[in-house]
């Protein structure tokens, strides 16, 4: 079983998520007390949201690469950063290290790609909503990608930083992010991506119409079928 390097804590409530997924999803293909293998640095959100809303973006990619490094150092095989606005700097982080990433918007686009749709809704922080790094990710599956207009960005962009990562859910907010996805259907939208990892905290498949994808869920997944493919792809049983 490879070791799995997490840069969590962006926020904590949804590194939990992942940390809980990772574990159920190893031990439901290893049976027994199977859990996974992983190393997990939760950094302090403050400091990276500062430097989110200062625009100091190369910092801020520093900062992620030395825990990256880190994380290789006491023994990960691949990093997985459990956020999604922070694959804005992946380039930054790929470069202090020698192990690779497991990149959220590629797991996504796959999981999209096998329901057959081609053109999809994105929900997250402005910052992914509105810059290129993650929907052109996404776009390079052959995959379309649709956004709410500017008022229904702000307000969902508002919700996650003042409530989602607070673990704060409520009810008016779920409406307003059931809103924005009947909305981002009337355009044609298949599916929807919530693309902030706390979005799924609060928006479950029973909240929308058609296909939500959850990328924390997703993502923590995949990183359970790449810890397990070497043993997988040997036809080796590691059940007890």
């Amino acid at each position: 079983m490879k070791t799995i390097g997490l840069i969590g804590g962006m926020s904590w409530e949804s590194s939990l998520e992942y940390y809980r997924t990772i574990n159920k999803e190893m031990n439901r293909k290893l049976g027994g007390l199977h859990s996974a293998e992983c190393l997990l640095y939760s950094v302090n959100f403050e400091e990276i949201e500062r430097l989110q809303s200062a625009g100091q973006w190369q910092e801020a990619g520093e900062q992620l690469g030395r825990v990256a490094q880190k994380l290789e150092q006491a023994g990960a095989d691949f990093i997985v950063i459990c956020t999604n606005t922070m694959h804005k700097v992946v380039g930054q982080i790929e470069e202090k290290i020698s192990i690779p990433v497991l990149h959220i918007a590629d797991t996504t686009a796959a999981e999209i790609r096998s329901k057959d749709l081609v053109k999809v809704g994105l929900l997250g922080t402005s910052y992914t909503m509105e810059q290129d790094f993650y929907r052109s990710r996404i776009e390079s599956h052959g995959i379309e990608v649709l956004v709410p207009p500017s008022e229904q960005r702000g307000e969902i962009n508002r919700i996650i930083f003042e409530e989602l990562v607070a673990g704060d859910l409520r009810q008016s907010s779920r409406e307003t992010f059931q809103q924005a996805i009947r909305d981002l259907m009337a355009e044609g939208a298949e599916g929807i991506i919530l693309g902030c990892t706390e979005i799924g905290l609060l928006i479950k498949p029973e909240d929308a119409d058609v296909p939500v994808f959850d990328t924390a869920q997703i993502h923590a997944v995949a990183a359970v079928n790449e810890a397990w493919k070497n043993d997988q792809e040997k036809g080796v049983d590691t059940n007890e």
